[in-house]
């Protein structure tokens, strides 16, 4: 990979980790807000639901902009200039949990989830290109399982953190009733974080654009039926996202009922259920590096 990739390839990566933190900070506030609130199971199942869902509606509003403009959105306004407005749109979202805690309003909350989601959606349209683009093609595959295991570090890391945040380091669950002003403060701090890393972007050596060849304004490229691996791979992508995801969000509740942990108890459990994939997720990226040549002798 050129030198001069190399501080935008460690700018993109921060993104990553940014993804992995929130996802996995979603599955401390369910317990949190389920008995602070009085929520039915499936209600705090809704954090999740909107969070993810949120990727789905951006990358539909996206596609279909693209397919109306007879060109992809990111083509149009920039690589880099799409990654800070996705972390700004997040920023708005993260911001949104002030006075949701506030008003203890569970569906301004949602709200705040969804626009982070929004935001989300279009840092990833935008960066996991950028990963495979920013240096040489055959690499490309390396750079971004780099990328995804430094995401899978957010998820890991993420409930202990929010945890200790939210319930203190000697917190206990008759306190849950009262952390919701806690959850100011840490995403407060995210907020903050979108925006100084936006601005960063901003300013850094990311490029605008991928430097293909193509010609864009073929509205056929941006057919999907066109490409079997493309949508099969994005029936596999929604299968194991859904299974670890729900297994993440139901995890404190099959601890409590069936162990009885307490909301303050269970964060290191479910930092080792993100932590086994992200040992199983770096396992199996071993080939993407080329050990082997170092192996031979």
């Amino acid at each position: 990979m050129s030198k001069n990739y190399t501080s935008a390839l460690t700018m993109l990566v921060s993104v990553f980790f940014f993804w992995g933190f929130v996802a996995a900070g979603n599955t401390i506030l369910i317990p949190v807000f389920k008995k602070s609130l009085d929520l039915q199971q499936w209600q705090a199942q809704l954090i999740e639901f909107c969070f993810y869902i949120a990727y789905t509606v951006g990358a539909l509003i996206y596609y279909f902009i693209g397919r109306a403009r007879g060109k992809d959105v990111l083509n149009t306004i920039g690589y880099k200039s799409g990654l800070s407005l996705g972390l700004l749109i997040s920023a708005l979202g993260a911001f949104l949990f002030l006075p949701a805690a506030s008003y203890e309003s569970f569906p301004l909350m949602l709200t705040g989830l969804f626009i982070v989601g929004l935001g989300f959606s279009l840092q990833q349209t935008a960066a996991n290109p950028l990963a495979i683009s920013l240096g040489s093609k055959e690499t490309g595959s390396s750079r971004l399982s780099m990328a995804g295991g430094i995401n899978n570090v957010g998820t890991t890391i993420a409930p202990v953190l929010l945890s200790f945040a939210i319930f203190g380091s000697e917190g206990t669950a008759a306190n849950t009733t009262l952390s919701l002003e806690s959850v100011k403060m840490p995403y407060l701090i995210l907020c903050a974080a979108f925006i100084v890393v936006a601005i960063a972007i901003k300013f850094s050596k990311i490029p605008d654009n991928l430097g293909d060849e193509h010609d864009d304004s073929d509205n056929e490229r941006l057919n999907i039926l066109n490409f079997p691996s493309l949508w099969m791979g994005m029936i596999g992508i929604f299968v194991y996202v859904g299974v670890e995801v729900s297994t993440a969000a139901n995890l404190s509740e099959y601890l409590k009922l069936e162990y009885g942990k307490s909301e303050d108890m269970v964060a290191p459990f479910i930092s080792l259920f993100w932590g086994s994939l992200m040992i199983g997720r770096w396992a199996a990226s071993v080939g993407a590096f080329n050990v082997s040549k170092f192996t031979e002798n």
